[in-house]
């Protein structure tokens, strides 16, 4: 008996070390104790590295200007505004509270300048006299917004304002403040703003004013060159935060810290997280061509399938890459008129023969609808065409 006892026991003991091993391994990594939720994801392939209460609906405070920041720089691409063009102040714009920078009614900045009190500053005031400028009024660009979110899949966000100032039914989650940022940075040059720890504006008046970055982790942490911090009583301390490292940029956002510090702290905790553990190996850049799309009744025959932006693979540190093959599939039956950035095809990437991503391909350029006199000369051309 005594012998069978001494047996059990040492059974148990080693039940008990696997068991431990076992949760070692499964118990969650906790990056961000002290917020209400958070996010990790790297930037190219979206994946999660952590997350704590992703979705739940909370108050973004000027996080929200990621939004306002994104339609400004969809605005400038598309040729509806230019840096250098001057905006007016309103009185609505001026009247702003919480951070600004003071403008005047009448006052005249140029886009650049509103851009600039706005991603280092957080200026409201800048942030609505450029979404007049935009969209004619706040109102219609808060549309804009709404709009845009819905496009973007962000189930759980919605705005009242373009500022972040306390509103009823102003939302968002983690995780849409994650995407959204995805998106934003795919306008590649927001970091030469948002990266910047100061900077002037009014220079060589007696009104010269000082921009300094609301978010200190631009300079203290390397790499950090965005997003955007965020304040109000309801929403505490919170941050959207990205850096890039080698190959491998990632995102990560707090909701609801308790303290500046307590936000920064978690904010580390996860970019040193994701930089010991993974890597990201790029496989094309953005405005790669992987084939040529035949596009019928257009001015041109055929437009290039490119990537639209950065593809990546992610993988643990030490993980083998050998095992990744790719699928390019164009579409068929593409007709004019096509627009720049419409998508006409797609990537896929498998791991192991397992898909792990699937890429949009968007189109190079656009292609118009051909007149009756061109597509008449092209089947003309087709009937006398000879070997």
């Amino acid at each position: 008996m005594k012998r069978i006892a001494i047996i059990l026991f040492a059974f148990g003991m080693i039940l008990s070390l696997f068991s431990g091993a076992a949760f070692a391994e499964e118990k969650k990594v906790e990056l961000a104790e002290d917020s209400k939720s958070a996010i990790l994801i790297e930037r190219d392939t979206g994946t999660i590295l952590y997350e704590k209460n992703m979705h739940e609906k909370l108050s973004p405070a000027s996080m929200t200007k990621i939004m306002t920041m994104l339609l400004i720089m969809e605005a400038l691409d598309a040729g509806k505004i230019t840096m250098d063009e001057k905006v007016m102040t309103s009185e609505h714009a001026a009247s702003m509270g919480g951070s600004q920078i003071f403008l005047e009614p009448g006052e005249e900045m140029t886009v650049k300048q509103l851009l600039l009190a706005v991603a280092i500053g957080s200026a409201n005031d800048a942030s609505v006299a450029l979404a007049e400028k935009i969209a004619g009024s706040e109102e219609a660009f808060i549309e804009m917004m709404n709009k845009r979110a819905q496009e973007l899949g962000l189930k759980n966000t919605h705005f009242q304002n373009t500022t972040g100032l306390p509103a009823k039914d102003h939302y968002s989650t983690a995780y849409d403040m994650a995407m959204l940022s995805k998106e934003l940075l795919k306008h590649e040059e927001i970091t030469d703003f948002t990266k910047m720890y100061e900077s002037y504006l009014r220079e060589d008046t007696d009104k010269e004013f000082w921009l300094v970055n609301t978010n200190k982790l631009v300079k203290f942490y390397p790499g950090v060159d965005g997003l955007k911090t965020g304040f109000t009583r309801e929403a505490m301390y919170c941050l959207t935060a990205t850096a890039k490292k080698d190959d491998m940029r990632v995102i990560a956002v707090v909701f609801g810290a308790p303290s500046p510090k307590s936000r920064n702290a978690q904010i580390t905790k996860m970019l040193d997280y994701s930089f010991s553990q993974y890597t990201t190996h790029p496989l094309h850049k953005k405005g790669e061509s992987l084939g040529k799309v035949k596009v019928s009744k257009g001015d041109k025959k055929h437009i290039e399938a490119v990537t639209g932006e950065t593809v990546s693979v992610l993988t643990k540190k030490g993980e083998k890459t050998d095992n990744i093959t790719e699928e390019v599939k164009l579409h068929t039956d593409i007709k004019a008129p096509v627009k720049k950035g419409n998508e006409i095809g797609e990537l896929i990437i498998k791991k192991d023969g397992k898909e792990v991503a699937k890429v949009p391909l968007v189109a190079k350029e656009n292609v118009k609808k051909a007149s009756w006199w061109n597509l008449y000369k092209k089947s003309f051309g087709m009937f006398t065409k000879s070997d």
